[in-house]
């Protein structure tokens, strides 16, 4: 119960400090909370742009693999050779479709830009994505309202699309476009659907300002082998790693394209893991930038925190004298020092998370972007604040500990 008691007071003491020398406190506390709003700001930030990037790569698929011209990513990339290599092709997937075992689905993916019209209504280079009919089974394709164009349009090249919002609020404001007429390149395309609002992903790309119409209906206005970036998604099987996927999609394509043994691939196969990994780095480095800028403020922090202690010891060596007198041990009083230290710390390391906190609440209501404060930064801002004060608050906790209690009382005369 004493020592209950004793460490009540050691609350009391602390408050005090906090009251009576409000300047040197509000000094000192001010390192902490400027270096935990330092690190975690920067922490936050990063993570939100870390969780909004990993969003946009996981919408394209960790089991999907593209068929594409360029690698992602490569080192030493030899572009004079890649330079001259043919796009994919609906050949190739054809060739994917009839031989594949692994796969679940694959699609055909190219775009371009084109001028869009509706009687006095237009707008220009607006991105047309021409895809196969596998489209949905492979990308996420979220429908507000209307369809998706059957297997038969499909196949036949019909001139039908799905509109993103922004492309039906300017062609048709305050009408519903669905069954209504755009022309796009000159070709009149019927509007048989209207895609779900979603904003720009961390590419710049939206469906919001996006046709999407069958690639045989695109090839009518658009030279498949002269453009650039068309694409072969493929997805995996439940079952199936995408290393097994891509030797078999290896395997398959250097026969369509008859490629001799030995001679070097004349396609490239990406995987969104790639990417992932780039941004790995990144972020480890982002993080050590994040450490440094606080860093210096949490040091000063803890030198402040330790200042109040060594002074709080001075001003309190009767009382210490007094504690012992009633029995009070060497780590009582150790403990009871880090603790008062700890709590100041803590007290610094809030206030610092709080101000991250409003900031968040900030940017989200003023920009749409979505920041995130975790648990995590949130539990980290406590254990660093918690840690200087354990770490700040040991010499002068220790030096109160091994205080004489004879001479301590002797400083009541």
């Amino acid at each position: 119960m004493i020592k209950l008691k004793l460490l009540r007071e050691s609350l009391i003491f602390a408050f005090n400090e906090l009251i009576v020398n409000k300047v040197r406190t509000f000094l000192s506390l001010l390192g902490i909370t400027i270096g935990i709003f330092s690190v975690i700001a920067v922490f936050t930030i990063f993570d939100s742009m870390e969780i909004y990037l990993r969003d946009s790569i996981n919408s394209l698929g960790s089991n999907v693999l593209f068929v594409q011209k360029w690698p992602w990513m490569e080192n030493d990339l030899e572009w004079w050779k890649i330079i001259n290599r043919d796009e994919p092709s609906l050949d190739d997937l054809d060739a994917i479709n009839r031989r594949s075992e692994l796969m679940v689905a694959a699609s055909f993916m190219t775009g371009t830009q084109k001028t869009l019209k509706n009687d006095n209504n237009s707008m220009e280079n607006i991105r047309i994505d021409g895809v196969s009919y596998d489209y949905p089974k492979i990308m996420s394709l979220e429908i507000e309202s209307g369809r998706y164009f059957t297997e038969l349009e499909a196949n036949n090249g019909r001139g039908v699309a799905l509109i993103g919002t922004t492309v039906a609020e300017n062609l048709f404001p305050g009408e519903d476009p669905i069954g209504r007429n755009i022309k796009v390149g000159g070709y009149k395309t019927y509007v048989i659907g209207i895609m779900k609002k979603k904003g720009d992903d961390a590419f710049g790309n939206s469906p919001d300002e996006t046709l999407l119409v069958p690639i045989n209906y695109m090839r009518n206005f658009l030279n498949l082998h002269r453009t650039g970036g068309n694409t072969v998604a493929v997805m995996a099987k439940s079952n199936v790693t995408n290393d097994q996927l891509r030797d078999e999609l290896t395997g398959i394509l250097r026969s369509a394209h008859r490629i001799k043994p030995g001679e070097e691939n004349d396609f490239a196969i990406n995987e969104t893991d790639v990417i992932s990994k780039g941004f790995d780095v990144f972020f480890a480095i982002i993080g050590t930038i994040g450490w440094v800028i606080g860093g210096f403020s949490l040091l000063v922090g803890g030198f402040g925190i330790a200042n109040i202690m060594f002074v709080s010891v001075k001003e309190r060596v009767n009382i210490i004298g007094i504690q012992k007198a009633m029995g009070a041990k060497n780590y009582f009083i150790l403990f009871q020092f880090l603790f008062e230290a700890i709590f100041l710390a803590l007290i610094g390391g809030i206030l610092g998370i709080i101000i991250v906190l409003l900031m968040v609440v900030i940017v989200n209501a003023v920009f749409d972007f979505g920041m995130v404060l975790t648990m995590g930064n949130i539990m980290l801002g406590v254990l660093v604040s918690s840690g200087i004060g354990l770490l700040s608050g040991f010499l002068p906790a220790n030096q109160a500990s091994k205080l004489n209690p004879v001479d301590a009382m002797r400083s009541l005369s």
